[in-house]
Formats: structure tokens, sequence, C-alpha cells
């Protein structure tokens, strides 16, 4: 290993090409954050975060695809016989088992989605260094650690909806009646989610599980009052209520 090997990883080619590839990462985020901002709103797990850092590392590794002759230094001529993009394939399949084991769902709650999607984005990081483009790892990784640790602050700025998960256990023989539900939703700042609503009939006792979105930001009768007022509901022997993000 030669100083002029090391000096070809910082020549003035190779910086261009990771500046480039810095301006594609930067594109590739924001537009990530703008498709994750609409499920975000809707009190979605997978919020601008996640969809950033998805899509800011796999812009990188598209990119990188095209600049196979700036690959190691651009020594890539002199390594017959390698394929490296296959290494990559191999890197990016495996590491999305290890990030799917780190997701975790609990009723109408998702955990641990942009976890995944930084563990995912942290093997990214990895190949751009594996090939050289070292400029272009370091603002991957600045990119990844600003969104992880600012963007929840800009989310919580910005407007949305929070959602919360109810689960209605009812006395034998009572038969609710969805409508009803909905009016008494609505009266309180909430409105059910389409397609969330889940009945279970069980010794007698009728169950239903749903979401409810809040009309606003601000609207939306906060749970301990949610919980002393559903106390007295007639027909209603039990209930759960919990914060969803689904």
């Amino acid at each position: 290993m030669t100083r002029d090997m090391l000096g070809a990883y910082w020549s003035s080619t190779e910086l261009v090409t990771n500046g480039v590839i810095i301006l594609n990462l930067l594109g590739a985020l924001l537009l990530g954050m703008l498709v994750g901002y609409e499920r975000s709103y809707h009190g979605r797990a997978a919020g601008m975060r996640t969809y950033g850092i998805v899509c800011m590392a796999s812009a990188a590794l598209t990119v990188i695809g095209g600049y196979p002759e700036h690959w190691f230094g651009g020594h890539m001529t002199a390594l017959v016989g390698t394929d490296p993009t296959r290494v990559i394939q191999g890197i990016v399949t495996g590491i999305g088992f290890l990030g799917a084991g780190v997701i975790m769902r609990e009723g109408f709650n998702i955990s641990g989605l942009t976890t995944a999607a930084s563990i995912w984005a942290s093997s990214v990081i990895g190949v751009l260094v594996g090939v050289g483009f070292y400029a272009a790892a370091m603002g991957l990784a600045l990119a990844s650690a600003t969104v992880m640790i600012y963007l929840s602050r800009i989310e919580a700025w910005l407007p949305s909806r929070h959602a919360i998960a109810i689960t209605l256990r009812f006395k034998p023989g009572y038969e609710p009646s969805g409508e009803k539900l909905r009016e008494m939703a609505r009266e309180r700042g909430y409105e059910i989610a389409g397609g969330s609503l889940m009945i279970k009939l069980e010794a007698g006792r009728m169950e239903w599980r749903f979401v409810a979105l809040a009309l606003g930001k601000h609207s939306g009768t906060p749970l301990a009052k949610l919980a002393a007022e559903m106390a007295h509901y007639e027909g209603v022997e039990g209930f759960q209520i919990t914060h969803a993000r689904n």
C-alpha cells in the first residue's frame, strides 16, 4: 500500500464523485420524508424518519452502481475476477433479516421500524466505506444520525393526527350500535379509522376493537378522560385504551 494508492481515494475526481452521491442522498432523503409525512400525519408507525432513511440508503446503493470505475480509489480494473456487486447483494439481504428481528407488534402498536431502517442504513454506510467512497459514507452517516435525533421534533411541530386503539368488552346479550359508536367518537374529536373495526363474540359477550383517529393535531379527548367516561357507558363490561401507531 503506497502513498499514491491512499491518495487516490481522496483525489479530485473521487471527491467530485462523492459530492454527486451526497447530492443524490439529500434529494432522496427529502423525497422519502415527504412520503413519510403522509403516513406520520395519519398516525402510522412508519413515518418521516423511517421513509427518509430507507429512501436515502436505497439511493446510495443505486447511485454507486453507476461509478464502478471509481471504486477502490479507481483501482477496480486491477481487481481481476472480483464482483463486489454480489457481495453487496448478500450484505443487504442479510441485514434485512437482522432488521426484521427488531420490529415488534403488540395489538395495534408497531415499534422498531426506525431502528430496523437505521440498521439497514448502517450496512449501506459500510458498503460505501468498502468501495472507497469515504466522503459519501460520512455524509450518509451524518444525515442518518441527524434524522434520528432531530426529525422527531419536526414531526411533533408539523400538523398530524394521533391515533388510539380501543377495545370494548360488552355485557352478555348487549348488542352495540356502530352508528352510535361513531357519533360518540365524533363528539369527542375522533373518527373511527376505516377498516380497523374487529368484532369478536365469546361466551355470549361481544368485543369490539378499532382505531380512532383524532380529527386534528389538538383535538381529541385525552385518554384519562376517555377512560373515566367509558367506565360509565351503558353495556360496557370492560375496556382497554392505548396509543396506536400502526
